[in-house]
């Protein structure tokens, strides 16, 4: 297995895969939980971003385009089963990326899951990536994502934040076209408390693809998923199965 991919749970003869992306800043390691708890029909391959973990001493690449180039030949080579991909915030667009890269090669992924992210053509004026340390941290900590209590040791954010910055550009800079549309069904999830993506953005997404399109919310906030692991668990594999 490549640096870039992790399999917490090892299920050869599962008959789906799911691939996920993580989040600005975050790592494979936050898929874990969905691992465990999906069923062993599914096997689930989390994607690891240089700058993060093991990975620490790499470069981040900063560039959503850049980072698809380069993990989407690993995961067209998992695609001799029914392959679903899902991806949190920053992971929603690398995972459309991915996407319309396997498409082109004729091997169209069976879903998307784009989770907490506004649809790919929507411009943004946020700049978190050109804060100070200081007020960087205090944007990652106002989103309360996994851990984010962490950066109050000077140590530990001095070895997150570059990994946060550099992701946080690449979320900030990416915008494709509005006619980058896909075949494949997209499924958008979002928190309704969500200020990063609410409902009426989520449904944004349906006009980037040709096939089904749904939007469907949870109760929380930009990481709601860590509340609802077993009922996107379900609906993962209720998708993979219908599709």
């Amino acid at each position: 297995m490549d640096l870039w991919l992790r399999r917490y749970h090892e299920r050869p003869d599962a008959d789906h895969v799911v691939v996920c992306f993580p989040h600005a800043g975050g790592s494979a390691n936050h898929y874990r939980p969905m691992s465990e708890t999906l069923p062993t029909s599914v096997e689930l391959i989390a994607v690891q971003y240089p700058g993060r973990q093991d990975r620490l001493r790499e470069p981040v690449i900063p560039d959503v385009v850049a980072v698809a180039d380069l993990v989407a030949p690993l995961v067209a080579a998992l695609a001799d089963r029914p392959l679903a991909l899902f991806g949190h915030s920053m992971g929603a667009s690398v995972a459309f990326e991915v996407a319309r890269r396997l498409e082109r090669d004729g091997r169209s992924p069976a879903t998307l899951f784009v989770s907490a992210r506004r649809p790919p053509s929507h411009t943004t004026t946020r700049r978190n990536h050109l804060l100070s340390e200081a007020e960087l941290i205090t944007a990652v900590k106002a989103l309360g994502g996994p851990g984010s209590a962490l950066l109050d040791d000077p140590e530990l954010a001095g070895l997150a934040l570059p990994a946060i910055r550099g992701d946080f550009r690449a979320a900030e800079t990416y915008l494709a076209s509005p006619d980058a549309v896909l075949t494949c069904p997209i499924h958008a999830l979002t928190g309704d408390t969500d200020t990063e993506a609410d409902l009426d953005e989520a449904r944004g997404w349906a006009v980037h693809t040709t096939g089904e399109f749904t939007a469907q919310e949870f109760t929380g906030g930009h990481f709601y998923l860590d509340q609802h692991i077993p009922a996107i668990a379900e609906l993962i594999t209720g998708r993979l199965v219908t599709a």
